[in-house]
């Protein structure tokens, strides 16, 4: 570990990147602090600390704290992410969108241009119905939490959260251009981590008092890790489809006969099925804490985290949400097709629409293993939240994502290690290839001479 750090420290242009990514969410971190007008935040946080478990909490903490504290970075990057997974969903279902997406770079370029012009009109819309939802909340005490309401609040906020969600959107992609790891992923995480030191001290202050024992922290501890390291074993594994490829005579040479295999990984979707299902089983709570009604209140009941009910449904819509984005994301036919370009095969599968077949039938199986892995990861919060009183970021979504977008950033760290270390492998034998062809033809010469 200590030459890989050391190693980093010598490639400047891996040293640069990574620099400019710890500047870049840096930048962000600062931006959460920056007070947006018009509210009273003492009575916002006095309204968050009772509506902990509703889409505001789960929103707080994609947002690293920026909602409560009201800052001008309230959106973050979650309208560039939404609009995001809605251009894929397009991509599949609208044809023009598909062709334009497979015209190569050009086609992709637009496809993001579409997808920032998006960005905006989600910010528009979901800071326009911030600022109506904030006009409407009250504290316990009965306390307004916008000092002044009316159209100049709506507007002002309107063009601050705008605003600020399309710097974040940029800061986003500067890191993923110019830095290490996916930008928008990291932003995510780095506002999910820097809340991990006071939940790590509100533990403690548990154990002080006598909420938690000793004994039951050491458990809980070494249940977090183990957890981890069961996320780490899941997210890396994946099942190998053995490919081959023909042999192909192009004048005197031949090429291919090579064997290589598809990796399909076991969570293919991904963090997505516990956000949508978490965004959807959060809002009948989310409407109780607004409306006095017996009905919402029973059903809010129902629905709060750690109830049967809650945990069955979130189940059932994790698993949904995992067959459907992945059948948005991965297309079987088009990799089968792709294959059978290549001159590639699946050994014992007929190429085309056997091949596209098989493929999917594996993509199924891994995909309902993945599912039960995410809802069963997801459901920890709950199960920590009754027992033991943890914050529910030190399990489910937030862990996933924290572990996930870890892995991938290390992943492209050591991707350029590797690539720094073969180009010179290769330099060496081509200077080596050099020297002796040119040996070759100096003796060439001198016999000739």
């Amino acid at each position: 570990m200590a030459n890989a750090f050391a190693n980093i420290a010598k490639i400047p242009d891996l040293r640069n990147r990574i620099l400019f990514t710890f500047a870049m969410l840096a930048i962000y971190r600062l931006g959460i602090f920056i007070p947006a007008p018009g509210v009273d935040r003492n009575a916002l946080s006095e309204f968050f600390s009772s509506n902990q478990n509703t889409l505001f909490g789960l929103y707080d903490m994609f947002s690293g704290g920026a909602l409560e504290q009201f800052s001008v970075f309230v959106l973050g990057i979650m309208p560039y992410i939404s609009a995001a997974i809605i251009m894929q969903i397009l991509v599949v279902v609208v044809p023009q969108l598909e062709s334009l997406n497979k015209e190569g770079q050009q086609g992709k370029n637009k496809v993001n241009q579409y997808t920032r012009y998006m960005t905006i009109g989600i910010a528009i819309v979901q800071s326009f119905a911030i600022s109506l939802t904030l006009e409407q909340m009250r504290t316990s005490g009965g306390s307004e939490i916008v000092l002044n309401s009316g159209w100049d609040f709506r507007l002002m906020t309107v063009v601050t959260m705008t605003a600020g969600s399309c710097f974040v959107m940029w800061l986003g992609e500067q890191v993923t251009e110019r830095g290490v790891g996916n930008g928008s992923s990291l932003i995510i995480t780095a506002g999910i981590i820097v809340r991990l030191p006071s939940a790590i001290l509100n533990t403690f202050q548990k154990v002080r008092i006598g909420d938690i024992n000793l004994l039951g922290l050491v458990l809980l501890t070494l249940f977090m890790f183990a957890v981890v390291a069961f996320i780490v074993f899941v997210e890396r594994a994946q099942r190998r489809v053995p490919i081959q490829y023909a042999k192909r005579v192009v004048g005197r040479r031949v090429y291919g006969g090579q064997s290589t295999h598809l990796p399909l990984k076991l969570n293919t979707a991904g963090v997505i099925p516990p956000i949508f299902a978490s965004s959807v089983m959060m809002f009948p709570a989310t409407l109780g804490s607004f409306y006095d009604s017996a009905l919402l209140s029973t059903v809010s009941g129902l629905f709060m985290p750690g109830a049967w009910l809650y945990n069955v449904v979130y189940v059932a819509m994790v698993v949904f949400f995992a067959y459907f984005y992945t059948a948005v994301t991965f297309n079987p036919v088009d990799v089968a097709e792709n294959l059978r370009k290549q001159g590639g095969y699946i050994p014992g599968v007929r190429p085309g629409k056997q091949t596209a077949d098989y493929i999917d039938y594996l993509l199924t199986r891994l995909t309902g293993a993945g599912s039960v892995y995410l809802a069963a990861v997801c459901i920890l919060p709950t199960v920590l939240i009754s027992e033991y009183g943890v914050p529910f970021y030190f399990g489910g979504t937030g862990l996933l994502i924290v572990v996930g977008v870890s892995l991938d950033t290390v992943g492209q760290i050591e991707g350029h290690l590797l690539t720094r270390h073969y180009d010179g492998l290769i330099k060496g034998a081509s200077s080596g290839q050099g020297n002796r062809s040119g040996r070759r033809r100096s003796s060439n010469t001198t016999d000739s001479d």
